[in-house]
């Protein structure tokens, strides 16, 4: 098997770095020799995102570069989306630096407009939305206010499941200013939410605060119904960033004021509520899960997912995500890889190609591809190793 995961990219930072020994950066992370040379052997798949961030620091890398993102632009999977970025930023530059257009559309059509971009968003569709954006962007910032706030947070969506993080933060950045303009709150806590989101994994920390910042802020505002639900995926963003921070005790105070919340809103109408954020018990247990796996409680990941019932979510990043942690996690628990290609295949046929640009989906899949090869790769494995352009040889 031929294929760039995680593994050879850590053995090839390693190689640059004097020749460092798999015992050297396994003492710089905190991790084991063993552990470090089953993941360049593509044995196992890297477990946890602060387990990335520490071998990204002891090879003195970022974890982008671990993870190949953005990766190559000719990636037939990015076909489009990266002929789009550039005039993405564009766009972002024109309106950070104040130039406003004149409406080509009306504020009708703009509505409309959005309306389109965010049915792509919510079914993960982020290569042809990305085509959406630049148009988008100026007959937004041409109205200015709400509809601009909504224009650069499915910005910043989009660009950070591509890969460029740092054009999300400026996207998010815009939002919050443009909902700052108008008094809007719900808003300027969505905009926050998608700056947390869109940091780098590096900066957990940094996010889980700046979340943190943004409820006490908002706090006078909780009447609203909208401020809420925004309060509570701000909460859940913050657990899952402090987890990955190490903050184990304010990530649990963060998932209890998220589920209180939650359960006094009860899930949202099918339409996923303000800004289809999704915010309810349903969306808590997900997060639960997510922040389950980043500990490496993995029967606790398992366990989780049995509660749960995610088809009724209308957003297909969120239902994917579910498939993708139970995926991963049955991976990691040993001997459930047959249960992991279901879950990994559920999260394909959901959001195909967010499962492809996903770097920690293909190097799960690599990893069970490699155990697979003690015995026969079953039909399952190869349809997914094919949609991830891996190569299994004899």
């Amino acid at each position: 098997m031929s294929t760039d995961t995680i593994g050879t990219r850590i053995k090839y930072w390693r190689a640059r770095r004097g020749g460092m020994t798999q015992a050297v950066l396994a003492g710089l992370a905190g991790l084991s020799q063993p552990y470090i040379s089953q993941i360049e052997a593509g044995h196992r798949s890297i477990d946890s995102r602060s387990t990335l961030i520490a071998i990204a620091s002891a090879l003195q890398v970022t974890v982008a570069d671990l993870l190949d993102q953005p990766g190559d632009p000719t990636d037939p999977a990015k076909t489009g989306a990266a002929d789009a970025v550039p005039a993405i930023w564009a766009a972002l530059l024109e309106i950070s630096d104040g130039d406003r257009r004149k409406p080509a559309d009306s504020r009708e059509q703009t509505v409309a407009s959005l309306h389109a971009t965010n049915n792509l968003r919510l079914s993960a569709d982020y290569i042809r939305m990305a085509r959406t954006l630049p148009g988008l962007l100026a007959e937004a910032s041409a109205h200015g206010g709400v509809l601009l706030a909504e224009a650069a947070y499915l910005t910043s969506t989009c660009l950070r499941h591509l890969g460029h993080r740092h054009l999300a933060v400026d996207a998010a950045r815009i939002a919050q200013a443009a909902a700052e303009d108008v008094e809007h709150h719900a808003w300027r806590g969505a905009a926050r939410f998608a700056y947390a989101q869109a940091l780098p994994v590096e900066a957990a920390g940094v996010a889980a605060r700046a979340a943190g910042r943004t409820m006490t802020d908002l706090q006078p505002h909780a009447t609203d119904r909208d401020v809420r639900q925004v309060l509570g995926q701000l909460h859940l963003a913050a657990a899952l960033r402090s987890a990955v921070d190490g903050q184990t005790s304010t990530a649990a105070d963060h998932l209890s004021e998220a589920e209180r919340e939650a359960a006094t809103l009860g899930d949202p109408p099918r339409d996923g509520g303000f800004n289809t954020m999704c915010f309810g018990p349903t969306n808590v247990v997900l997060w639960r899960m997510a922040i389950a796996g980043e500990s490496g409680d993995h029967a606790e990941v398992i366990d989780l997912a049995r509660t749960v019932n995610v088809d009724a979510l209308p957003i297909a990043n969120r239902r994917q995500a579910y498939w993708m942690d139970l995926g991963r996690a049955l991976a990691q628990s040993g001997r459930k890889d047959r249960e992991a290609e279901v879950a990994f295949t559920r999260a394909e046929h959901i959001a195909p190609s967010l499962f492809i640009l996903n770097p920690l989906a293909r190097d799960a899949v690599s990893a069970m591809v490699r155990r697979a090869r003690r015995r026969a790769v079953s039909k399952e494995l190869r349809v997914l190793a094919r949609r991830l352009d891996i190569t299994i040889t004899a």
